[in-house]
């Protein structure tokens, strides 16, 4: 009687985790995309009246600079509610906050994406030339930047280097990668997965395969330690330095 008990309890915390037959997380990875897209599209039409694929080049520096950040933050709300609804909760669905364990391997993860997304864009380079290969769209705040806006630029790089990266990691690595899990993927598989996730999420073309590479390192902190918070220590890692140009004005 309790074996039969336990099976069926065991059976219903699995439904529980279904959403029209299919893990939870895939209803929260897209759903945080809906919105993000969603929210692009009405910041573009208030903004200019037609559409635009960069939410950054909506706005000025300024005050009303983090609304450009919006639609990623908005990323990882959808994870953190349906872990809320349907699963146990972001922190034993994600691990999201860092270990100590988390931090080592987020940092060797992180350092592993900046050296390996900085010479695959050597190669695009020399490719491409530097009038084809975008920069990356922090580098307009950047230069746009001036003294009076120190705090905005303070305040833009501390969005870059942690609420960014763990919206993004909650969605990507956190609901997507839990559900690729879910249907027994292999890891390897689910790594490659989601590092092609995470390079179109960037929507820049010509930066694509260094997004990628960056992607793929990323992804393997999430592998090793089977934790959210070692894949954010290492997506933090990877925006350091880019947030670090916001105050060079180059």
């Amino acid at each position: 009687m309790s074996g039969s008990r336990l099976s069926q309890d065991v059976g219903e915390d699995v439904r529980s985790r279904l959403v029209l037959g299919a893990h939870w997380g895939f209803l929260a990875f897209f759903a945080g995309l809906g919105a993000y897209h969603l929210v692009t599209v009405v910041m573009t039409v208030m903004r200019s009246g037609h559409a635009s694929v960069d939410p950054l080049e909506l706005l000025d520096v300024g005050p009303v600079l983090l609304l450009a950040f919006v639609p990623s933050l908005l990323l990882g709300l959808a994870p953190l509610v349906a872990s809320k609804r349907w699963g146990s909760g972001p922190h034993a669905d994600f691990g999201w906050l860092p270990t100590l364990r988390d931090v080592k391997v987020g940092l060797a993860c992180g350092v592993l994406a900046l050296l390996a997304g900085y010479l695959v864009n050597l190669v695009l380079l020399g490719v491409y030339g530097t009038d084809r290969v975008s920069d990356s769209p922090l580098t307009d705040l950047a230069e746009s930047g001036g003294s009076d806006e120190l705090v905005w630029l303070a305040l833009a790089a501390v969005v870059v280097v942690i609420a960014t990266p763990m919206a993004e990691e909650l969605l990507v690595r956190g609901s997507l990668w839990g559900a690729l899990e879910h249907h027994r993927l292999p890891q390897w598989v689910i790594v490659v997965l989601t590092a092609v996730v995470f390079a179109y999420l960037h929507g820049e073309p010509t930066r694509t395969l260094a997004l990628l590479v960056q992607g793929l390192a990323i992804g393997v902190a999430r592998w090793r330690t089977g934790r959210v918070g070692a894949s954010f220590v290492a997506h933090a890692a990877n925006n350091l330095v880019p947030a670090l140009l916001l105050f060079t004005g180059s």
